[in-house]
């Protein structure tokens, strides 16, 4: 499947050497302010070769609005946009054509359909994300104007290496997203002495949504817990995904875990703000866990379309962390998964009103309480 969502439903097309990428967004509400520039901040975010320590790929990365707008305005209808590729390199891939690498959805994809696009791993490749990241732009909008909703993120660990403080204000300010900005100088080492190897790392990305009402989501079924966490799995190269906290609580007492309420407020988090599949109120925490790249100039051992060893080499612009430019990919998946469940729960359950008691959340950095 190419497309996620239900009421809001985006669908991406392209590969990543192919002519152009895009995507469908396609329940959109009408009347939101959009233009092409209010795309630039996040795809900027996104992309690579801005810094030594993601690919050298440099796209430009502009918007082409197609459809859905009239006179700066969402119309109701199929938003359609486009980001032409300009900077692919399809040679650097001529070699493994014929070859799996190791680690990637070379034979995977062999098998799925019987032939593939060995170009930059075609439709399997992060540069399809761009597009995820476009529509996310609306999603947010959306949220923060009818709902006061904001989604942000942060790199929360590179390796082993982990934020040894924290600060919001720190997290735009430096390349790797990463909250502490004492620690910048440290990984600009960290990740200069791993590019020098050839090798790669991990990465845990973690992002979080303010303002969440009580409500959205579903039981059962259309969990949004489950939803957040099925959106992020579908994020290239993600191997795990935790809500509140996650496999800690495995560890925890019940007595701990529990989040206790008051008239004043909830005085913890651990839940992550979401209770039986639906938003509690309280701030919706998720994390999620990055593989490193496959993609290494290290020799590993393969095989070939013949069945045949043969050595691997992977030449080409790749990251060494890929988890370094995930956090805007993560922002955009929570803040399309929320606007769908938002839209879901104002057609079912529109009517209900304002329901008493509401109880405040926990404050930002409450949830170990």
């Amino acid at each position: 499947m190419n497309s996620f969502g239900q009421l809001l439903r985006v669908t991406t097309f392209g590969e990543s050497h192919g002519p152009a990428i895009g995507c469908v967004v396609d329940g959109c509400p009408p009347g939101i302010a959009l233009a092409p520039g209010d795309f630039a901040r996040d795809l900027g975010r996104r992309a690579t070769g801005r810094t030594r320590h993601t690919s050298a790929r440099r796209e430009d990365d502009a918007i082409e609005i197609l459809s859905g707008v009239h006179e700066g305005l969402t119309t109701g209808t199929p938003i359609a946009l486009l980001v032409r590729n300009t900077d692919a390199r399809s040679r650097d891939y001529a070699a493994i054509g014929a070859r799996f690498r190791p680690g990637h959805a070379d034979y995977t994809y062999w098998h799925k359909y019987g032939i593939r696009d060995p170009r930059g791993g075609g439709r399997s490749s992060a540069r399809e994300t761009t597009m995820r990241v476009a529509a996310g732009v609306i999603a947010r909008k959306w949220l923060a104007e009818r709902h006061g909703v904001t989604v942000r993120g942060h790199l929360a660990q590179i390796g082993e290496v982990t934020p040894r403080g924290f600060d919001w204000d720190a997290v735009e300010g430096n390349p790797f997203f990463w909250p502490d900005a004492a620690q910048v100088p440290e990984l600009e080492r960290y990740m200069d002495a791993l590019r020098k190897s050839g090798d790669s790392v991990g990465a845990r990305v973690t992002v979080v949504a303010d303002g969440v009402p009580p409500g959205w989501g579903e039981p059962v079924y259309g969990k949004l817990d489950a939803g957040i966490a099925a959106a992020m799995m579908s994020i290239n190269a993600v191997k795990g995904v935790e809500i509140g906290d996650g496999f800690a609580s495995v560890a925890q007492r019940g007595s701990v875990h529990r989040d206790a309420m008051t008239p004043e407020g909830f005085l913890s988090n651990h839940a992550g703000g979401v209770l039986g599949g639906i938003s509690s109120g309280q701030q919706v925490t998720c994390s999620v866990a990055f593989k490193p790249t496959s993609s290494l100039r290290l020799p590993v051992a393969g095989l070939d379309v013949d069945g045949q060893v043969v050595d691997i080499v992977t030449t080409g612009r790749h990251d060494p962390c890929v988890g370094i430019r995930a956090t805007p990919i993560c922002e955009a998946m929570l803040a399309l998964e929320l606007m769908d469940q938002a839209l879901r729960h104002r057609a079912q359950c529109g009517d209900v009103g304002a329901v008493s008691p509401r109880i405040p959340a926990a404050p930002d950095g409450a949830r170990h309480g």
